[in-house]
């Protein structure tokens, strides 16, 4: 039996309030995230930290995707490692593997039909420029597959927090917006799949932006092979 829901449930009831006190994160439109029911939350992407700083703010247990090698670890230190993003509620998926990726989104399937909050970010990877690039349509797929709405969040500030290379986080000023919740149910119908998709991402995308207020890349991020 896995120990992720104590391991989860004490983290919870420590690192938010630990968080909050320390760095102080400026939160508005937290009343637009459900408290219960099956959500997500589709982010801008800028720091490594994201998925934790939006957990952190978040009263209910958000669910993120994190890349399988923080769960391979061996020892002592790999067991912590695997235990600390067990217990934050993050699922491991292997960016490299089309298949596993692919799967994720079954995964995240299985997130939201369980009622949870399901954390995506649409970019795909993180901006190493600031700017706001193109959405990809794995959020309208879910949004459309599992007929639950979407909340923007526009994080600010989060790149500051831990840049590349940093080992340790810093006391800097960060903002978390959630906007409106985008539902696509009912609103769909009859428009060939491949485009309610676009649209539905292109709106979500839109909705971020005004919360970031980020220039907008106009094209596709993509991840750079060293990350």
């Amino acid at each position: 039996m896995s120990s992720a829901p104590s391991v989860y449930g004490v983290l919870h009831t420590v690192v938010p309030p630990l968080a909050r006190a320390v760095w102080r994160p400026t939160v508005t439109g937290l009343h637009h995230v459900p408290a219960s029911g099956p959500v997500i939350l589709a982010s801008n992407h800028l720091s490594f930290v994201d998925s934790v700083v939006i957990p952190v703010v978040v009263p209910r247990k958000v669910v993120f995707l994190a890349k399988s090698d923080y769960f391979t670890g061996t020892g002592p230190a790999g067991r912590l490692q695997r235990a600390w993003f067990e217990g934050l509620g993050m699922l491991p998926v292997d960016r490299d593997d089309t298949k596993a990726a692919m799967a994720s989104l079954d995964t995240a399937l299985e997130v939201l039909a369980r009622g949870e909050a399901f954390g995506i970010y649409p970019e795909g990877t993180r901006s190493r420029d600031g700017r706001l690039y193109r959405g990809r349509t794995g959020v309208a797929h879910l949004a459309l597959t599992a007929g639950v709405p979407v909340v923007p969040v526009g994080l600010r500030g989060t790149e500051r927090l831990q840049p590349v290379g940093a080992r340790l986080p810093r006391i800097v000023p960060v903002e978390v917006t959630f906007g409106e919740p985008v539902d696509p149910r009912g609103r769909f119908d009859g428009v060939p799949l491949g485009r309610a998709r676009r649209l539905l991402t292109d709106e979500v995308m839109a909705a971020v932006q005004r919360l970031t207020g980020q220039e907008e890349a106009g094209v596709y991020n993509e991840r750079p092979a060293d990350a």
